[in-house]
């Protein structure tokens, strides 16, 4: 007896037929053409010979801007979050079996406010999108009020899930544009957007375009009673003020590059901290440090206004399973580089990315950076013949390129956002000038 037999039989059924017998006749299929079964060691060959096409981003580097980086990532960050505990833990709902997750999100979330210049953080959330989202939520419920104001150079994939997200409590999203010969905040344009209905006012900086933004007083000051709500790349907070000094409530932003590999855009994760006095209407869950019945130092979740455990009226997010495992992964990077090893990586991103503009802005057809502004480590360049044979003569030499923009910005025609970090090294530069220059 076979195994088809033995189930049939353990289920009272004489055949195959019989137990789809209520799915009707006419919308059933006879045969699905799968192939015949393939053992361990074929079904490996197989799928090595597909992934071999791939190209890695080590054989292939990468100058692709837009939110997702390749920084290097030290080996002890893999070792740490390969340990079972943290790669198959779920929520530490139960926390005198969660110590260490609990203590390790914790770490994280003290992390993100001292880079931010915040007061409190949560636990993740999705990534940055997401948290922009929640952003906008998290204010209009602080303010009983209904528009928020972003940037128009925000990535296109940002403004599409801020739009889902505003889109059931019916608040009103608004973009300011930016100044086009700088390729800062339009500070103007933006104080004729806010109004006495404006619930936040949400900036980057780097802004998108890689520009770092020097006039977030005078944001401050136009914003008003707006929440003020700063998106942030957190390796740039090593050398830049922490958005908490402009006065910001709320800060997000994307965890990525802090300690995860770029791998088919993800894994993300999304930042978000705010001011202590918000922290009730702050979206996810929140880790503390308390003392047990034996006065021992403890950690326990203190927040955690989702649906899950409170009425779903009154819950603030719907969030439930966020990146705790990223989130992890960022402490362990932070802790691993310390505040000199940090400064250090984000001092040779600005290094590398200056030397890549110097490089290609000497070449005839180019124009780079296409903005006069300071910026981190990304940057506009803008060509004189199609982008896109520029993108695919690239490809062709073994080059990723720059993040295509005239769909979204037709303003800045055959332009496209490149961005460097300390693993470029001069030889990836090298390729990468070489290339340009050889676009005919």
């Amino acid at each position: 007896m076979d195994s088809e037999d033995e189930m049939l039989r353990s289920l009272g059924m004489k055949s195959i037929d019989e137990l789809f017998e209520d799915i009707p006749e006419e919308i059933r299929v006879e045969e699905i053409g799968l192939p015949p079964g393939k053992s361990e060691m074929e079904v490996l060959n197989e799928v090595g010979a597909v992934l071999s096409r791939n190209k890695s981003i080590s054989e292939m580097p990468a100058f692709l801007g837009g939110g997702v980086y390749n920084h290097y990532v030290p080996a002890l960050v893999d070792e740490i979050l390969s340990r079972s505990e943290f790669y198959t833990s779920y929520t530490p709902y139960q926390p005198e079996a969660s110590q260490g997750m609990l203590q390790a999100l914790f770490e994280y979330q003290s992390m993100i406010c001292e880079l931010t210049g915040m007061e409190a953080a949560n636990t993740s959330m999705y990534d940055w999108s997401t948290a922009i989202g929640e952003a906008a939520l998290m204010a209009a419920r602080l303010t009983r009020k209904s528009e928020i104001v972003v940037p128009r150079a925000m990535h296109w994939d940002k403004h599409s899930v801020l739009a889902n997200y505003c889109k059931g409590p019916g608040i009103r999203v608004r973009a300011f544009d930016y100044d086009k010969e700088t390729g800062k905040i339009d500070v103007e344009h933006l104080s004729s957007l806010v109004s006495d209905q404006t619930a936040g006012v949400y900036f980057e900086s780097p802004n998108f375009f890689g520009i770092v933004e020097d006039e977030l007083d005078a944001v401050r000051d136009v914003s008003g009673d707006a929440m003020l709500i700063a998106g942030v790349n957190p390796i740039s907070l090593a050398l830049l003020k922490p958005p908490g000094d402009h006065g910001a409530d709320i800060v997000v932003g994307e965890g990525q590059m802090l300690g995860s590999y770029p791998s088919f855009g993800g894994p993300l994760l999304g930042i978000f901290a705010c001011l202590q006095k918000h922290v009730r209407k702050m979206p996810g869950r929140v880790i503390g440090i308390t003392d047990d019945a034996d006065g021992n130092r403890a950690f326990c979740m203190t927040l955690q206004t989702r649906e899950q455990h409170i009425r779903r009226e009154k819950a603030t997010s719907n969030i439930c399973s966020n990146e705790s495992l990223m989130a992890i992964a960022s402490a362990v990077y932070i802790s691993v580089l310390g505040r000199n090893g940090l400064r250090k990586v984000a001092n040779e991103c600005v290094a590398r990315t200056r030397e890549a503009a110097r490089r290609i802005g000497t070449l005839d057809d180019y124009l780079a950076p296409a903005f006069s502004a300071e910026y981190f480590n990304e940057f506009v360049v803008r060509s004189k013949v199609s982008y896109d044979a520029v993108h695919r003569h690239l490809l062709h030499s073994g080059i990723h390129g720059g993040l295509p923009l005239k769909s979204h910005f037709p303003e800045l025609e055959e332009s496209a956002l490149f961005a460097f970090t300390e693993v470029h090294t001069t030889s990836d530069i090298d390729r990468l000038v070489w290339a340009l220059e050889g676009v005919r």
